[in-house]
């Protein structure tokens, strides 16, 4: 079964657009994290993702935790991210969701080699063995995936 996959922080959460977002984190501050708006339209994006999975496909998130965080910072930010997703994706119901230590390979989390992935890092998208996107291609790519057979 395809996984459609996507990454939060730049790629569907505006961390970066959260005002001191770099220093909060480097003081093990998670609050930006839960702060960062949506960069979609998360009830269309919603309504594609159900759709997704009623045609098969699961659906889930694979994001990293703040660079350089302690092990209790982490799972502080990885429960930040899951309020997030609750409070703004709260009608999608995902197959998997993976806050994993900074800097893991992502793709090593992939369920079948056809596995798509939505992604802000160029490294990380070179690097998936599927087929990877930026940000800027989800909507466009979920909508084509929904019109195919």
């Amino acid at each position: 079964m395809r996984t459609i996959w996507f990454d939060m922080d730049g790629t569907i959460a505006d961390l970066y657009g959260v005002e001191d977002w770099l220093p909060k984190l480097r003081a093990s501050d998670p609050s930006p994290y839960m702060e960062a708006k949506p960069m979609l339209n998360f009830s269309l994006l919603a309504r594609y993702l159900n759709q997704l999975q009623d045609k098969g496909y699961k659906i889930g998130i694979v994001s990293w935790a703040s660079k350089g965080g302690s092990k209790s910072y982490n799972k502080e930010v990885a429960n930040t991210k899951l309020a997030w997703l609750k409070a703004h994706l709260r009608s999608v119901q995902w197959d998997r969701i993976v806050i994993t230590v900074y800097g893991v390979e992502k793709s090593k989390y992939m369920q079948n080699t056809d596995d798509i992935l939505f992604d802000d890092n160029e490294e990380i998208r070179n690097a998936w063995i599927g087929d990877a996107y930026e940000p800027s291609q989800i909507m466009e790519i979920l909508k084509e995936l929904i019109n195919r057979g």
